[in-house]
Order: C-alpha cells, then sequence, then structure tokens
C-alpha cells in the first residue's frame, strides 16, 4: 500500500540538511520499491547565484543528488529503524541528461529498486518538469550504520 510522508519524516531518514536538502515531499512510496517525491526549484537556490547568471539552470550533479536522496529514501521506507542507516551513494550508469531544470520547476523524483542484496542497492532513478524527462540514471547506494560513519 503507498504511503506519503512530509519533510519531516524526511528529515528523520536522510542526515542532509539545508542548503543540501533536495527532497521536499514524498508523495506515494511503496515501502522498499518504489518512491515518488518532489524538489520545488526556487530562485532562492544558492547554486543559481553561479549556474548561470542571466540562465539559471540546476546543476545537472544536482539533480543526481536529488534522485540519490528519493533512492535513499526509498531503500529506508522499507526496513525497520531506517532511521539508524545512512546511504552512501557508490555508484551512477546510464547518465542522461535531457531537459534543463530552471527556477519555478517542481522536479519530480521517481526511483524504482530494481534488486537489493545485503547491504548494496540498485535503483532506477528518473527526473521530470511536467511530466518532461529532465535526467535519468541507474544509481547504486551501499547502506551502512549511522553510528559507525559518525553521524549521530
Amino acid at each position: 500500500m503507498p504511503i506519503s510522508f512530509d519533510i519531516q519524516r524526511i528529515l528523520t531518514l536522510l542526515p542532509h540538511r539545508y542548503p543540501f536538502l533536495l527532497v521536499d515531499r514524498v508523495v506515494e512510496c511503496v515501502p522498499g520499491e518504489s518512491i515518488v517525491a518532489y524538489k520545488n526549484v526556487s530562485m532562492n537556490e544558492p547554486f543559481f547565484q553561479g549556474h548561470f547568471p542571466g540562465l539559471p539552470v540546476m546543476p545537472g550533479v544536482l539533480i543526481l543528488e536529488a534522485l540519490a536522496q528519493a533512492a535513499a529514501l526509498v531503500a529506508a521506507s522499507g526496513m525497520e529503524n531506517p532511521e539508524d542507516k545512512i546511504y552512501l551513494f557508490t555508484g551512477l550508469e546510464g547518465v542522461r541528461f535531457r531537459t534543463p531544470v530552471r527556477p519555478g520547476d517542481r522536479l519530480e523524483l521517481r526511483c524504482t529498486m530494481l534488486r537489493r542484496k545485503m547491504q548494496l542497492c540498485k535503483l532506477e532513478g528518473k527526473a521530470l518538469v511536467d511530466g518532461k524527462l529532465a535526467a535519468e540514471a541507474e544509481l547504486t547506494a551501499a547502506l551502512t550504520d549511522r553510528a559507525g560513519f559518525g553521524a549521530a
């Protein structure tokens, strides 16, 4: 059964904080399987000051980071005590950027678990704006204990 969660739940599952938290809301999550989340892209984002003056475009690496955060949320949602774990981004395959993401856009983040084996996850990620594909990639991540990583 799909669930949704707000920013407070996101903050318990992800270690990221402003200005690096790139997921604002989860509108649909099938725990451990798939997720649909949003990042509201505002002109107030710090990266727009230099990328690019007069032609603001969200950096592709930050779109990938937003996908990685959504991927971590879907992986964490399907386990016990997810707030005790942290996902470390370990790889990308098949990265493609299709459409620029600009201020005022709502970046829709869709991730689907392809496989999970022990502490490793592989997910398919797609970032869309108004239903149009902006970026896509296969993401891999490794699970570790937050305490062992040095995060409280």
